[in-house]
This record gives C-alpha cells, sequence and structure tokens, in this order.
C-alpha cells in the first residue's frame, strides 16, 4: 500500500490531539476577528511557536487579503476534494507563520453537507499535529459550521465590542455553545475599548448576563484598546507586530497571546494526566 493510500486509511483522529488549536469566533461581523487572529498568530509565532492560522470563515473569508497574498491553492481546493489540507498550508513569510486561506465569495462552502464538515474537522485535527498552536478564524455568527469547528478547538476566544448589538450576538453565541456543551472553552476578548476601564465594564457588562440567565462566568482573556494603527496596518496589508510593534493594540495582543498560551499548555498537562 502507498503512503498515500495509507493516509485515506487512517482513522480519523480524537478530540485530544486538538490540544493545540484555538478558535477565534465572534457573534456578528465588524468586530475585528480576522485582524486579532493574525495579530495572535504573529504574537505566538514571535514568542518562538509554530503556528498555524486556518481561515475558516467559509464564504467570506479574508485573512490572505488582510494579508495582501495570492494564494495559488485554497480550501476551496480541499473541499472539492482536489487536495488534502496539509498541501494547501502556505508560509507567510514576513510573520513567519502557516496560513490556509480560504475562499471569498464562495457562498456554497458555507452550506457543506455534515459529511464533508466533519471531514475537513478530521483534516485540522490531523494538521495540527505538525504545530504548537493552530489558530482558526471562525466566521461571524453561530451557525453549524462555526459550532462543529468551535468543537474541535481547546479554547475559544470570543471577540465582542461595545455595541449592543455585538454583546447581545456574543451573548447568544455563548447561550447556544452552553447548550452544545462548550461553554467552558470560552473566553472574552473586549476588541475596540476606548479605554481600560470601558473595557472592564463592557465584559462586566456580558458576564452579568451570563451570570443572571445562563449561570455562567466565561473568564476575560483581555481587551484591546482603540488604536488608530490597527486601521492602518490593514490598510497597508501589514500585520501591525511589524508595522506598529510598540503600539497599544499591539502590546494588548502579546498579553492576550500569553494568557492563551499558557491556557494551552494548562490543556495538554491536563489531557496527558487522564
Amino acid at each position: 500500500m502507498s503512503d498515500t493510500n495509507a493516509k485515506t486509511k487512517k482513522a480519523p483522529p480524537s478530540f485530544e490531539q486538538g490540544t493545540n488549536i484555538i478558535a477565534v469566533a465572534s457573534g456578528k461581523g465588524g468586530v475585528g476577528k480576522t485582524w486579532f487572529s493574525i495579530t495572535l498568530a504573529h504574537a505566538l509565532t514571535r514568542m518562538g511557536k509554530k503556528v498555524l492560522l486556518f481561515d475558516g470563515d467559509l464564504g467570506l473569508a479574508n485573512v490572505d487579503v488582510q494579508l495582501g497574498l495570492m494564494p495559488k491553492r485554497d480550501l476551496n481546493d480541499v473541499i472539492r476534494g482536489r487536495l488534502g489540507l496539509d498541501k494547501v498550508v502556505q508560509t507567510y513569510e514576513e510573520g513567519g507563520f502557516d496560513i490556509i486561506a480560504g475562499r471569498s465569495g464562495q457562498a456554497s462552502l458555507s452550506a457543506l453537507p455534515s459529511q464533508r464538515l466533519a471531514h475537513l474537522r478530521d483534516q485540522i485535527l490531523e494538521v495540527s499535529a505538525n504545530y504548537d498552536a493552530v489558530i482558526c478564524d471562525l466566521g461571524a455568527g453561530v451557525d453549524r459550521t462555526v459550532r462543529m469547528l468551535s468543537a474541535v478547538a481547546t479554547k475559544t476566544v470570543l471577540i465582542t465590542t461595545d455595541e449592543p448589538t455585538s454583546l447581545t450576538d456574543a451573548y447568544a453565541f455563548i447561550k447556544l455553545g452552553n447548550a452544545a456543551g462548550l461553554s467552558k472553552n470560552v473566553s472574552i476578548v473586549v476588541n475596540m475599548a476606548p479605554s481600560v476601564s470601558e473595557g472592564d465594564k463592557t465584559y462586566k457588562t456580558l458576564l452579568k448576563a451570563c451570570e443572571n440567565f445562563l449561570r455562567l462566568k466565561p473568564p476575560m482573556a483581555g481587551m484591546v484598546r482603540v488604536d488608530p494603527k490597527v486601521k492602518e496596518s490593514i490598510r497597508h496589508q501589514t500585520p501591525i507586530l511589524i508595522r506598529s510593534p510598540n503600539t497599544s493594540a499591539a502590546e494588548d495582543v502579546e498579553k492576550i497571546a500569553e494568557h492563551v498560551w499558557k491556557s494551552l499548555a494548562d490543556a495538554k498537562k491536563k489531557a496527558a494526566s487522564a
């Protein structure tokens, strides 16, 4: 039997193999989720970790756009069965981390049959074995695709802002995640916080709703303060840790990266001792 055939015959990996996967989610769009995913991947890389950034925003992918890349292969090739997931990995040389690009404008990708979605999930778990951390930039909302990919992750970082619609949708994400048994893995990042005190106030608003109605206390992973250098870096298609590494937003994400890495290390220890 050839090596290729042997790979296709392997049993699906167990969920324990995904202890290095971080899902980045949001209740609604426009909260800076993809920018955060890119910056988190870059921050972990700067900590000396081998990182893969997976663009799981099926149908509205834009990791490649924000990085100024034109990938020759992307997730669409995997969905269509033309290539395995490991064959569409490319290195983002400037940042030193790998990415799997999505495919914008392919609405059909956001409505994958369950079998294909499960196969994609299993491939993510297999590829994750080659990395210290895998960041999955999920689509906005709480649809079936987001829930399944979030279920693979050891940790889900939920991005919200102080906008009422963002908080409402973040609460809905936690509520539906709780119903699916995923609530223990969720932590909150308040993005675009006008100040530390305002960011803390936003988190406490969401926390109070979770405590009152869900009996949950999702922890805070950190906050990212409003920073004009963020828009500037996106406009120039250059990560902020390259273009403006000493600004407040860059420093905030680096702190969150340290928190996230500690969470992964703790999860690995727990899995090893189980």
